[in-house]
């Protein structure tokens, strides 16, 4: 059986060390920040996370860019070189360009690398939501499976990753066409705070509002109540736009309501977080739908 590579990209917002760890590979995309151009490292070695969101806080503005198709033939030529496949769990077609690319870049790969497998997943996923995609797909990889079991496994799960967050500041989200500029406007006169989700189409839709910021991150739970499959015993991730205390919040609310044990908490990367703002909060755990 021929050894194989999971590679995804660094909107999935994992810790650098627990890509490592599940010895996946991982490619950046990019962020323009004034002459700027900072690749988005899971390790911010290009542009630390908190640095990142204090720019942001003071006004800084910033335009993101997908992997092109000759990024992901780079990365994955030398993996097919030594006789290994390539299953690619990417971000969602629904937010980026980036699951398009490689595609096309998997098609002109087959032809050079006949013999080879290479499959590419559309998570429909962004943050930590397709982190735990990758995470729970990583081990069935470390469980033994095949290539072809772990990417039928991905096709199956991939629309109970649920995705519940909410922002701080509906201003990031106005620029990003994500609500309308009278909702801004409106729901920050009166603290309004919304309830978003990744729907099963990979974008970002807006669901509910809460009147407050702690009211906002209790609705969070109260949605993994009603969905979570065995919450009790499940792989928890929280992703935070530079509030740690607010994830911290989140994860005990979690703990206390269903006993959950094993939660991670990680940044937004910059390139979700240039879209969605510093005070970001988003939980991800598998439900029985999204």
């Amino acid at each position: 059986m021929r050894d194989f590579v999971i590679m995804t990209d660094s909107c999935c917002d994992m810790t650098a060390q627990m890509a490592e760890e599940l010895e996946l590979k991982v490619l950046p995309l990019s962020l323009l920040m004034g002459q700027d151009t900072y690749r988005n490292w899971l390790d911010g070695r290009e542009i630390g996370f908190h640095d990142f969101y204090e720019r942001i806080r003071a006004g800084a503005t910033a335009t993101t860019s997908a992997i092109s198709v000759g990024d992901f033939e780079e990365a994955m030529r030398p993996i097919l070189q030594e006789g290994r496949d390539i299953l690619y769990l990417a971000f969602s077609s629904g937010l980026s360009t980036t699951y398009q690319s490689a595609v096309i870049a998997a098609d002109g790969l087959r032809e050079e690398f006949p013999d080879a497998k290479i499959y590419t997943v559309d998570s429909l996923a962004a943050s930590l939501g397709q982190g735990l995609f990758v995470y729970l797909c990583a081990q069935q990889k470390r469980a033994g499976k095949t290539i072809d079991e772990v990417r039928d496994y991905a096709e199956e799960i991939k629309l109970k990753v649920c995705h519940w967050f909410t922002v701080d500041d509906l201003n990031h989200l106005k620029r990003g066409g994500r609500i309308s500029a009278a909702t801004a406007l409106f729901g920050t006169m009166l603290t309004i705070k919304p309830v978003l989700h990744v729907d099963d189409e990979g974008h970002l839709i807006s669901v509910s509002k809460a009147r407050g910021r702690k009211a906002s991150l209790l609705a969070l739970v109260d949605r993994m109540e009603k969905t979570a499959i065995d919450p009790k015993n499940q792989t928890v991730f929280i992703s935070h736009g530079d509030c740690e205390a607010d994830a911290q919040f989140v994860a005990d609310e979690v703990r206390r309501r269903f006993g959950t044990e094993d939660i991670h908490i990680n940044y937004v990367g910059p390139v979700i977080g240039n879209h969605s703002g510093p005070g970001t909060l988003a939980l991800f755990f598998l439900g029985t739908e999204r």
